[in-house]
């Protein structure tokens, strides 16, 4: 076709020759210069966290009444839903949030969020702090951009949630501080909290109480009924009302009893009334909703076979919140299956939560440890914990092999090697099962550290290295480090030790603990010299050289990178040569010794070239340095050569850090050379990437828009 105005006697044509996919620019003379934009990155997609509807949820009308009138109120008034469902425990108060939030959901456009605090949970309740980590990823912030600080966790999650439409179900929370920080800002969100406790603190704050008792005995026969059949209920009435009686009218209690029955189509409803009234010891207790609970409990427990009646007992054990069924079938000494765990799930003892995941009722998991604690002898118990623990840890090293192939470890004797241990294929689905169970790993360290398994306590730190490394959880690391530390001196490994204070030493100088930095660093220098580890020497003056570049000693940081390279030279290490010449490359271009720098960093590209298996990212990391120091020679056209390569490697990687100090060199190259445009979209897709990934380089960027600044930056040491 031809350009409108003009023909070919113009000389000027328009015809557009071949195949062409996506946009194309046809132009003879173009006055100004052209941008070309990549699509937007993919949104995250709409939380739907809501666990399922419960399917025989019955009756409790008027609590659901109420509920619909707070949304209806507060819409009018603009303000937020905050409602709180209070009352005993296992008398149905999730299963009415789950139910009303299922019929409300269409309302909330942007998304459902559900945790489940754990506040009456026999174990640590869930901390606002892991809570607003769950939230901030789940709408879209990745894991190592979610800020160490609660109330930097907290303001991302009110700007965030700022004009949303969320329905957020806060279930079984133990106070009101827990819950707070957790309400998003916005006027058309709503907020559903269940706890046993009343959260007096909410109510005067504008909260909506809701009291959730016992069912009736009308709407209790009902749930029975939906259970076990209308037919059988019909048949006996006066035995029904009798048997949710004795549940004393709690949900759970009658759920129980109902699944009984069901499995056992031969019974008649006078069997098991029959049965619970031979409890004469306790039927006095049933007015007690907990009392009647462990009647019910214990009737479903006698009905378990020997092997399945084990792992409920053992089960409960269970470090965490949640299991998978290889852990579950991992805690028996013996070959088991995961019709067994079914088996528990059908008789409503352990409930499913997910695709493979299961959990106890907290009421549940108390009654089957007191199950084990009264039938198992406590070397039964011991095993029991250990072989689940052993379980975490295996499947941790494995992801772990996978995602830093390179770093040392101590080797660890099982009591029995795990079975149906996790394979990875690469390092994205490594890092993601660590993140899964992060929460449990954690959880298993302090189980083993409360049963003075120094030895494993160590080892369960140590393998949450890569984690930290590329998820960050700096506040985690933290625990965990310290943990490590005094597991190693109580397990008497000087070695482990002196590793574990380096790892602490790097964590408290990342979030700007520098004096306790030292301090550790130090101390794992002594500790490594005193057993003459000379790699564990090297790696903690290493992160000691780090700390002088945090605290702006740069000439004493060369100084120690110099003498690092030799002793790495020495010991063959070639990745700690390589690592150590890039951080060694770095602060020489701080200083202006911009040759110096850069024969260090073609040899750190020899050592990284050699290594099998390879290492991208830091091959990678080299070419951000050469770039520094071409921009600090001057050297604008190979500077932008060079950050340019770096940003293509790094964004193929995914590495968000390495992605922005590449544009940010390309912005200061741009800014010398007068191109004002394109420094300032550099610095916008830096500020952005730092911003993201929670980095107080942020600050600094924002500052430096439009502004000089010849301070270095910090060398980084990635593991």
């Amino acid at each position: 076709m031809s350009r409108s105005g003009q023909g070919p006697a113009d000389g000027l044509g328009n015809t557009l020759s071949g195949s062409v996919s996506g946009g194309a620019v046809q132009a003879a003379v173009v006055h100004g210069g052209i941008a070309f934009h990549n699509a937007p990155s993919t949104p995250p997609p709409v939380p739907r966290q809501l666990l399922g509807a419960p399917v025989h949820f019955t009756d409790r009308a008027a609590e659901l009444a109420e509920l619909n009138e707070a949304l209806a109120d507060n819409r009018r008034d603009g303000i937020r839903m905050f409602a709180v469902l209070s009352g005993p425990g296992g008398v149905g108060k999730t299963a009415l949030a789950l139910h009303w939030a299922h019929t409300a959901r269409d309302r909330f456009t942007d998304g459902q969020l559900y945790v489940d605090l754990a506040g009456f949970s026999g174990s640590e309740p869930v901390t606002p702090e892991d809570a607003l980590g769950l939230f901030l990823r789940s709408l879209g912030v990745p894991s190592r951009e979610v800020p160490v600080d609660i109330a930097e966790q907290a303001a991302l999650y009110r700007s965030l949630t700022a004009d949303k439409k969320l329905l957020v179900l806060l279930d079984n929370a133990y106070s009101a501080a827990q819950v707070r920080p957790l309400a998003p800002n916005s006027p058309a969100s709503a907020v559903l909290v269940t706890s046993r406790n009343r959260l007096t603190g909410l109510v005067a704050e504008g909260a909506r109480l809701v009291d959730v008792g016992p069912l009736g005995k009308l709407s209790a026969v009902r749930l029975l009924a939906k259970v076990v059949g209308r037919r059988r209920i019909d048949d006996d009435p006066e035995r029904a009302e009798a048997l949710v009686g004795m549940c004393g009218g709690l949900p759970i209690a009658v759920r129980v009893a109902a699944a009984r029955l069901a499995s056992r189509p031969q019974w008649s409803v006078r069997k098991i009334v029959t049965e619970l009234s031979d409890e004469r010891s306790r039927l006095s207790m049933l007015s007690a909703p907990e009392l009647s609970v462990q009647t019910t409990f214990d009737l479903s427990y006698r009905a378990l076979g020997p092997t399945a009646a084990a792992l409920y007992r053992r089960l409960a054990l269970h470090p965490g919140q949640e299991f998978g069924a290889s852990v579950a079938t991992s805690v028996l000494e013996q070959d088991t299956s995961h019709a067994l765990l079914e088996e528990l799930v059908d008789g409503n003892l352990v409930e499913s939560v997910g695709e493979s995941r299961y959990r106890f009722h907290d009421l549940l998991r108390l009654h089957a440890r007191n199950k084990a604690n009264s039938e198992d002898d406590p070397d039964e118990r011991a095993r029991a914990v250990r072989r689940m623990v052993e379980w975490y840890l295996a499947g941790a090293m494995a992801a772990d092999l996978v995602v830093t192939p390179h770093r040392r470890r101590q080797a660890y004797e099982f009591l029995a090697r795990p079975e149906g241990v996790p394979e990875f294929e690469d390092r994205e689905s490594a890092l993601a099962w660590l993140e899964e169970e992060r929460r449990n790993l954690i959880a298993c360290g302090l189980v083993v550290e409360e049963r003075g398994w120094w030895a494993l306590t160590w080892q369960l730190a140590d393998v949450l290295w890569p984690l930290f490394l590329h998820h960050k959880h700096y506040r985690d690391r933290l625990e965990v480090d310290r943990r490590g530390v005094e597991a190693a001196r109580r397990w008497g490994n000087r070695l482990a030790e002196a590793d574990m204070l380096k790892r602490l030493g790097l964590v408290c100088t990342t979030v700007g603990r520098l004096e306790e930095a030292e301090e550790h660093l130090r101390a794992s220098v002594a500790v490594a010299e005193e057993i003459d580890d000379r790699r564990g020497a090297a790696d903690a003056e290493e992160a000691l050289a780090l700390l002088h570049v945090a605290g702006g000693r740069l000439a004493e940081a060369v100084g120690l990178f110099e003498r690092l390279a030799r002793t790495n030279r020495d010991l063959g290490a070639r990745r700690s040569l390589g690592l150590t010449l890039i951080n060694l490359g770095r602060a020489l271009t701080g200083l202006g010794r911009v040759d110096e720098a850069q024969r260090a960093l073609l040899e750190a590209t020899e050592q990284f070239r050699g290594l099998e298996p390879p290492d991208p990212y830091n091959q990678a990391r080299v070419v951000v340095a050469q770039a520094a120091a071409y921009l600090r020679a001057d050297d604008l056209p190979l500077a932008d050569r060079t950050a340019r390569s770096a940003l293509d490697a790094l964004s193929a990687l995914g590495s968000k850090q390495g992605m922005a100090e590449s544009h940010q060199l390309l912005a200061e190259s741009a800014e010398r050379q007068g191109d004002a445009e394109r420094a300032a979209e550099h610095w916008r897709q830096a500020l952005r990437l730092y911003t993201e990934i929670g980095s107080s380089k942020a600050d600094g960027i924002a500052r430096r828009l439009g502004v000089q600044d010849d301070d270095p930056e910090p060398p980084a040491r990635d593991g």
